[in-house]
C-alpha cells in the first residue's frame, strides 16, 4: 500500500470521486509508515496509547467493520454492549509479533474489499444503525458509510502525520 508515487486517479463519476478520494487518503496515511523500522512504528509518541502501527490496525479495523455494516446492517458493527474495551485499546497499539508489514498488508485487503463494495454495492442500500452512545437513531446508505470511511481515513492521516513528525521530524506534505 505504500509506494513512492502518488496513486493514480480512479475513473470519474460519484464511484470514481469516492475510489479516488479514498485512495488518496489511504495513500497519504500509509507514507507516515515509510522507512520506519517496527519499534519505531509501536513508539509511543504521545500520552495517549496511539502509536503509528496502532492507528493503521485501528483504521483497519473500523472501515471492515464499516464495510460489513454497509453490507449486512448493524450486525457488520459491534454491539456497545459486547465491547471489548481491552481489545479496543490494542487495537491502538502494535502488540508484540506485529511488524509494519504486516499491519500495512492487513490493511491493504480491507481497503481491498471497501474498494470493490464502492464499485459494486447499491449506493442506496440502507441500514439501521445499532444502539450506541455515539450514534443519534437513523439510517445510512452505503453511501454514507462510504463517505464517513473517507472522513475517518482523512482525519486519521492527520494524526498518523503529527506522530510520525515525532518520531524522526519526517512530514508527508509540507
Amino acid at each position: 500500500m505504500t509506494s513512492d508515487s502518488a496513486p493514480t486517479p480512479a475513473p470519474g463519476g460519484e464511484r470514481g470521486d469516492l475510489l479516488s478520494a479514498l485512495t488518496k487518503h489511504r495513500w497519504l496515511f500509509t507514507q507516515t509508515l515509510t522507512d520506519l523500522t517496527d519499534e519505531q512504528a509501536a513508539a509511543r509518541t504521545t500520552v495517549s496509547e496511539l502509536c503509528l502501527g496502532g492507528l493503521v490496525k485501528h483504521v483497519a479495523q473500523t472501515e471492515a467493520q464499516w464495510a460489513d455494516f454497509a453490507v449486512h446492517g448493524a450486525g457488520g458493527l459491534p454491539s456497545f454492549a459486547d465491547t471489548d474495551f481491552q481489545a479496543r485499546a490494542d487495537s491502538f497499539r502494535m502488540l508484540p509479533g506485529e511488524t509494519v508489514a504486516g499491519v500495512l498488508a492487513d490493511y491493504a485487503a480491507v481497503a481491498a474489499r471497501t474498494d470493490e463494495l464502492v464499485r459494486t454495492l447499491d449506493l442506496d442500500l440502507a441500514h439501521d444503525l445499532p444502539e450506541a452512545p455515539w450514534f443519534e437513531p437513523g439510517r445510512w446508505s452505503a453511501r454514507r458509510v462510504f463517505v464517513h470511511v473517507l472522513a475517518e481515513v482523512a482525519q486519521h492521516a492527520g494524526h498518523a502525520d503529527l506522530l510520525r513528525e515525532a518520531v524522526d521530524g519526517r512530514k508527508s506534505m509540507g
